[in-house]
């Protein structure tokens, strides 16, 4: 009998592995700087050729609609329900506010804030205040740009159908001119009004009102040259004021020109000492 030494590997049986590289798999080789790479890449087959540029562009145009798109409605919003921009073309605030100035309206005023005395509203035409009074107009397409961007509240609204007064006097105040000093009064008080234009007097019309529920009693700064709720009034307070349903809002603010910036305030010291109406105060 005899003896066998120890079994050899053999390259056919299954399991071995070959040493070196298989004729199946050759090895790759690195690719040189500058050769094609994959879609997961960045560069491609495409890169740079007119039909990836146009798809760059259209991508940038989509953009760009959905911007300007959502900027308007966020403009409307806000002219809807919060501030809108109005252009003043008068003198009759002078010297509050002067021709051609631009203001900042809060249509929170009246609403969630109740009207004050002092405050400067703006308000619908609701009885023809304006007739005969020149405003400007546009024709052509300039017209339609102009109501375009004045309707989502990118341009300032022409006062050519709105008023801006100062409110004097409150639902149920009696409001009176004139003392001995020449001075108005609020439910027997007399105020000292230093938003008045200097030169001017508190009024040289006079008249002694009862202001109805739901109105307000509206004077201009520039008491000689505003066509306001004195010149309205047939002598009971009735026609001459204002309904609290015709007033857009408050002015907060002058926000053009630059040099004119200014909050617009309600003068709460002129009118600290004014009692409440009499409750048995009649219009």
């Amino acid at each position: 009998m005899s003896s066998s030494g120890p079994e050899r590997d053999d390259p056919g049986r299954e399991g071995s592995v070959p040493e070196g590289p298989s004729e199946e798999e050759p090895r790759r080789e690195d690719s040189p700087e500058g050769s094609h790479r994959d879609d997961r890449g960045t560069a491609g087959p495409h890169a740079g050729s007119p039909r990836g540029v146009a798809r760059s562009i259209g991508y940038a145009v989509r953009e760009l609609v959905i911007v300007v798109v959502m900027a308007l409605l966020i403009s409307l919003i806000v002219k809807t329900f919060l501030l809108q921009a109005f252009w003043i073309p008068s003198g009759s605030m002078e010297n509050t506010l002067i021709e051609g100035d631009r203001v900042v309206v809060s249509k929170l005023t009246p609403g969630p804030f109740a009207l004050q005395r002092g405050d400067v509203v703006v308000f619908d035409d609701f009885n023809g205040w304006l007739q005969g009074v020149p405003t400007p107009q546009q024709t052509g397409p300039a017209k339609v740009v102009h109501d375009v961007l004045t309707f989502v509240g990118l341009l300032p609204t022409n006062e050519g159908e709105h008023l801006i007064k100062r409110v004097i006097g409150l639902p149920g105040d009696h409001v009176a001119c004139c003392d001995r000093k020449g001075r108005l009064t609020i439910n027997g008080t007399p105020i000292n009004e230093p938003y008045v234009k200097p030169g001017d007097a508190p009024s040289l019309k006079r008249f002694d009102i009862t202001v109805p529920p739901g109105r307000v009693w509206v004077m201009g700064d520039h008491r000689s040259d505003s066509g306001d709720s004195r010149f309205h009034d047939n002598g009971t307070g009735k026609t001459g004021s204002v309904p609290e349903s015709a007033i857009v809002g408050r002015a907060v603010a002058i926000v053009w020109p630059v040099n004119r910036w200014a909050w617009l305030g309600n003068y709460h010291d002129v009118f600290d000492k004014v009692p409440n109406p009499s409750k048995g105060a009649s219009p």
